[in-house]
């Protein structure tokens, strides 16, 4: 990260190229998220025909945007762990295990989300 001293207008900017740098590696290493991309890619259209309120559309493209959002955070972990080490370490394993959990909650709650208002 560099020029971490910016402040305004620059800082934002390099936030902006920081956000689209972690969204580029995410989708060159990650199947996972760049499955899920393809889901939110499905689902957005889907939210807008089938949402009968703003508030129903929201919720439905808000929770496939939740796993997006969990994806990336898990992802983060996942990079931070595989840096730290490649040789199994029981923390290592726990953290990767704990990072899958909240995708798969995430998508639990997207799945709940879309039955509810569509059922």
């Amino acid at each position: 990260m560099a020029n971490q001293n910016a402040k305004g207008l620059k800082r934002l900017i390099n936030a902006c190229f920081f956000s689209a740098a972690g969204f580029k590696a995410t989708w060159r290493h990650e199947e996972a998220f760049r499955q899920e991309v393809m889901l939110f890619v499905v689902t957005t259209p889907l939210a807008l025909w089938l949402g009968e309120s703003a508030i129903e559309i929201a919720l439905l493209i808000g929770s496939v945007v939740l796993v997006l959002l969990v994806e990336l955070l898990n992802s983060a972990v996942e990079a931070v762990v595989d840096r730290v080490g490649f040789e199994h370490h029981e923390l290592s394993g726990r953290a990767k295990d704990i990072g899958s959990a909240a995708v798969m909650l995430s998508l639990i709650w997207a799945a709940i989300t879309w039955g509810l208002i569509l059922l």
